[in-house]
This record gives structure tokens, sequence and C-alpha cells, in this order.
């Protein structure tokens, strides 16, 4: 035996961004052609904001407010892919690995089926875990509240993580 074991812990972070026109749309650390953009202090991409709550929800570091909060302006258009690098920071140099990680979009519109791959290929790589790892879904909301009616953009995550430690006897 090695004398180690596994401590696990599971995350869930959620997120959702009003659709504006000019602003590019930014999901999953992909640039989605639409004719409309996320509404936030960052570049709103609310998959990244949702994996990077789940994850410092799991390791009990907080949430993305407490670390880049929408009151400072150095977050000001921020590119939440090194946002959420800095994250990936924090919970490696406690050993945490990334076990799985599912993201439901919530998204009348665009289609979003052909991005999947790449945005899986994205977050793989930002939480340096293996693509296998990552699953995606996209949902409409059936034409019920603001995202349904093609105003807002949400999205929900859920995170398992684990990381070695000694056993003690």
């Amino acid at each position: 035996m090695d004398g180690l074991q596994y401590e696990y812990r599971t995350g869930i972070g959620t997120d959702i961004h009003q659709l504006i026109a000019d602003r590019p749309l930014m999901l999953g650390g992909v640039q989605v052609p639409f004719e409309m953009g996320l509404l936030a202090h960052s570049d709103g991409d609310v998959v990244l904001h949702a994996v990077m709550d789940a994850v410092l929800g799991a390791t009990g570091q907080g949430d993305i407010g407490m670390l880049f909060p929408d009151t400072d302006s150095q977050w000001q258009d921020a590119d939440s892919r090194d946002l959420t690098l800095r994250v990936r920071e924090k919970f490696k140099k406690d050993r945490w690995e990334v076990v799985n990680l599912d993201v439901i979009i919530h998204a009348q519109a665009p289609k979003l089926g052909v991005y999947k791959g790449q945005m899986k290929r994205a977050i793989a790589g930002l939480l340096d875990t293996d693509f296998a790892n990552v699953n995606i879904k996209a949902k409409t909301n059936e034409g019920l509240d603001a995202v349904g009616e093609g105003k807002a953009i949400a999205a929900t995550v859920s995170v398992l993580l684990k990381r070695k430690i000694k056993r003690t006897l």
C-alpha cells in the first residue's frame, strides 16, 4: 500500500448575463459568431464564470466576485480565460485536480452544437485536465424567461475535484 488516499469535493457554479448589441460573444473560452454579446464588467463569458465559481466552491476558496470584484477597474473588460488561469493556479497550488466537469449552457440562440468541441478543448486546457473530463450541453429555455426570450445567456456547472492525501492510522 502506498499510504495515500483521495479527498473528493464537488462544486456548483452558475452565471447569467444580458445580451447586448455590438459586443463579442464569448462562451467557454471561444468567440462564437453572433450579432450580440454579453453585458458584463469582464468579457461576460458565463460559462467560464460558472466554471470558476464551481471550482472555487469545491475548494472552499470563495467565488469570482471575491477574487475579481466588478468594483475594481483592473478587471474591466478582463479576458475570462486569464481569470480562469488565475483560479487554476489557486486550486493546483493546493494539489486539486479535475475528475470531471459538467456544463449546461442555457441559450435560446445562437445554436451552439458546432462549438461544443472547441469549448471542451478550451476549458480542458485552461483547467489542465483531459478533454474527456469535460462535458458540455446546450439547452434552450423553450421561450420562457429572459433566456428563452433571447435577452440573456446563462450557464450552470458542476465539478468533481480530487487530491491525494496521506492516510493517517
